[in-house]
């Protein structure tokens, strides 16, 4: 019904932001990546899902349509509501989560609040299918494993998970190789 929307920002909350588009303000749910990309910005756009509940009707917001496919895919599992999926969708970049998935790999998925491993799995089974394995996510296989190593070791050193995973989404794609992106997130944490 509502698929996209551009607007001036007239609020922001800890999980949503408020958008007015002809006189009408919308209550749009984000992830905490979105936030922090339109933190200062006057007007904003976001790709939308309309959540339709007994209840109550909830707009859920991406700035970039493959989020909003990646959404609209794990909600429609039993058992993944969209609170849960929005929570999936802020864990990683799109790519690596989609890697994550048609590699089986369940960490990056009972990192979420309210999944579990075998919720993790039942995304897995209902997902690796769809997401397909193509070539561009099988030559990403070594930066899966870079990225878990890079996670690995910056909890190690005391880090929490979620300031690690921000640090490493700041890594440009050009640093390869799992020591020099530890080198690099610890000098942007470091600041």
């Amino acid at each position: 019904m509502i698929g996209y929307i551009n607007g001036k920002v007239l609020m922001r909350g800890d999980k949503f932001i408020i958008i007015e588009t002809n006189g009408v303000g919308y209550k749009i749910f984000v992830s905490p990546e979105a936030l922090k990309k339109t933190k200062g910005k006057e007007n904003a756009s976001f790709f939308t899902h309309l959540h339709v509940r007994e209840i109550a009707l909830e707009l859920y917001g991406f700035m970039e349509y493959p989020e909003l496919d990646l959404f609209e895919l794990l909600i429609n599992i039993s058992g993944i509501g969209p609170k849960s999926a929005l929570g999936i969708i802020g864990v990683a970049p799109i790519d690596t989560l989609k890697q994550a998935i048609s590699s089986g790999e369940t960490s990056y998925l009972t990192k979420v609040s309210g999944i579990g491993k075998k919720n993790a799995e039942k995304i897995i089974i209902e997902l690796r299918e769809k997401l397909g394995r193509n070539e561009f996510l099988e030559g990403r296989n070594e930066l899966l494993k870079d990225e878990q190593d890079v996670l690995a070791a910056l909890e190690s050193l005391g880090y929490s998970l979620r300031d690690a995973r921000e640090a490493l989404k700041n890594v440009p794609p050009e640093i390869t190789g799992a020591q020099n992106r530890i080198k690099y997130t610890l000098k942007q944490l470091g600041k």
